[in-house]
């Protein structure tokens, strides 16, 4: 099953098992309820999710200087790149960058590789020189949240005006 596999396959880059967090008891309704602060940004390692409740199966959490060792063994597995997007993490000063995965056969099995980066120099590897078709991707995340794609081959705007000076998904975007 290519479940175990890639899941085997992608546990390599974590030497160390992800810590969870352990789940925290209700307040009953004689207690006051604590106010949750937020919780840190999430450590690097492997998630393994309920398909019915996140439409994947596998979450990474890895570093840049990963990226292009996790996306070459989901290539080798025979997985295809379905979308490459940012999200703003503006209180914590980052932007991240989420790449989702599937496979065209009846194996079913979704991987979500995610990338944090610092926010006022957000660079990570491009990843067309192993799918050719992340290109748009890559441009229309650079466009919308102003990631660079180090090494991409044509990173010029692919929605908005080539004049461009701002990214209109960032959250301290104003219009």
């Amino acid at each position: 099953m290519i479940y175990e596999k890639i899941k085997t396959t992608l546990s390599s880059l974590f030497p160390d098992p992800v810590p969870v967090p352990p789940e925290e008891e209700s307040a009953g309704d004689d207690q006051e309820k604590k106010v949750k602060s937020p919780p840190p940004p999430r450590q690097d390692g492997l998630l393994e999710r309920e398909y019915s409740v996140h439409g994947y199966h596998l979450d990474a959490q890895i570093s840049p200087a990963q990226l292009i060792a996790a996306v070459t063994m989901l290539d080798d597995a025979e997985f295809f790149i379905e979308s490459i997007t940012g999200v703003d993490w503006i209180k914590d000063n980052q932007l991240e960058v989420v790449y989702d995965f599937s496979r065209y056969d009846f194996d079913l099995c979704r991987v979500v590789i995610r990338t944090r980066i610092d926010r006022q120099s957000p660079v990570v590897p491009t990843i067309t020189s192993i799918y050719p078709g992340a290109n748009w991707h890559e441009r229309e995340t650079h466009d919308f949240f102003g990631i660079k794609f180090d090494g991409h081959p044509n990173l010029i705007p692919l929605l908005l005006p080539e004049d461009a000076d701002f990214h209109p998904l960032l959250k301290d975007f104003k219009a």
